[in-house]
């Protein structure tokens, strides 16, 4: 099935190239901040209900990185084609994704801007730095050991980064007009998956001293002291987005039956269900926080995620358990690169590579989530 698979893709798609990729990523990477800038621009979009949310801040992992990583250190980049495919002008900006965000997605509908540009883009406009950017940094988690594996930005970092950005708004327009418009903005965090994926299953260095349910009760610690800082920065309005069904990813499901190839590929249950174990522990600890002048708004994508993968043709999916790059069973980032055999329409796919969800299902998981937005800009 695979063969076939692969057959078809080079029949339809056009991401096939003969040219050095190294030359294609040079040429890619040196012009990706001039690409971008005109894409960040503030326009004047409709504010439903009339909300007066001033920024949207964005902290977490590659779901949520609109190209930070292109600014360190680091194997975990995807700032080259095939990347982007699907995006404005088809610019890779380092989204790990064919197109938009669903941080992109609610930044628009909000009204605040278009996209959520990389705070580390050292092209940011004082307009760009007000209206809010992502310190979100893909392959990286709640656990600091996750970050460390990836060679990428762990959560505490991305704190400082938003501590330093206060300090630049500061010496722009004052510490008044800083302290007002974080007090109006809206934050997003979404982190936890690169931890159960990478740090706990797929590596003994937590195993060692964490039962599943320990590691959770660590995880939730972590969720809960980053909040406290936040917070304690002037945050008044947290998002925070649950666990997907992490059996479902592809990497995971072929990482799970890389013994028995002839097995049909389906979900690993017993990974979702720490996922889900995990949301609700998550819920109720939100709950329990109840800090005063502060909303704490859990963001559900589990359950949106798994009814996409049970029933796919509501959706217009054809593809649930392989991505759209490759052979879709376990590559990402570099794996995923100019010489990479893509699909066709990566609207029909569920994810764009091994881990990574398609533009269309980060559009859908906006639509679930809408409703959420919804009373929180009522209110």
């Amino acid at each position: 099935m695979v063969f076939l698979r692969l057959e078809t893709k080079m029949r339809c798609s056009c991401m096939c190239f003969r040219y050095s990729p190294f030359l294609i990523l040079f040429i890619i990477i040196t012009n990706i901040s001039a690409q971008t800038r005109s894409l960040t621009k503030k326009n004047l979009l409709i504010r439903p209900f009339n909300n007066t949310i001033s920024a949207f801040f964005v902290f977490g992992d590659s779901t949520v990185d609109s190209g930070n990583n292109n600014f360190i250190s680091t194997v975990t980049k995807c700032n080259f084609p095939p990347y982007g495919r699907d995006f404005v002008n088809h610019i890779p900006t380092g989204r790990f994704t064919n197109g938009r965000l669903v941080t992109d997605f609610t930044a628009s509908y909000i009204g605040v801007k278009e996209f959520v540009p990389p705070y580390l883009d050292p092209a940011l406009s004082l307009e760009e730095l007000m209206t809010g950017v992502s310190f979100a940094s893909g392959g990286s988690g709640l656990d600091p050991l996750t970050a460390q594996i990836s060679g990428v930005i762990p959560l505490e970092e991305q704190l400082e980064y938003f501590k330093e950005y206060k300090m630049r708004l500061e010496n722009e327009i004052g510490e008044e007009r800083t302290k007002l418009l974080i007090s109006k903005a809206a934050f997003l965090i979404s982190a936890g998956t690169n931890d159960f994926v990478i740090s706990y299953f797929n590596t003994q260095f937590r195993k060692r001293f964490y039962t599943v349910s320990g590691y959770q009760q660590f995880m939730l610690q972590q969720m809960q002291q980053f909040l406290q800082d936040l917070i304690g920065e002037g945050a008044r309005l947290v998002g925070i987005v649950g666990l997907p069904p992490i059996g479902c990813l592809p990497v995971v499901i072929t990482t799970n039956t890389a013994s028995n190839p002839l097995q049909p590929r389906q979900c690993i249950d017993s990974y979702s269900a720490v996922g889900k174990e995990y949301n609700f522990l998550l819920q109720n600890m939100l709950k329990n926080m109840n800090i005063h002048g502060t909303q704490l708004v859990y963001g559900d994508i589990y359950n949106p995620l798994y009814d996409m993968v049970q029933n796919p043709n509501k959706y217009g999916f054809d593809d649930v358990y392989t991505g759209c790059c490759g052979t879709g069973l376990f590559e990402l980032a570099l794996l995923c690169n100019p010489n990479s055999i893509v699909c066709g329409n990566a609207s029909e796919f569920i994810f764009w590579d091994a881990v990574h969800p398609t533009q269309a299902t980060y559009y859908n998981l906006f639509k679930s989530l809408r409703p959420t937005i919804d009373s929180i800009l009522k209110q």
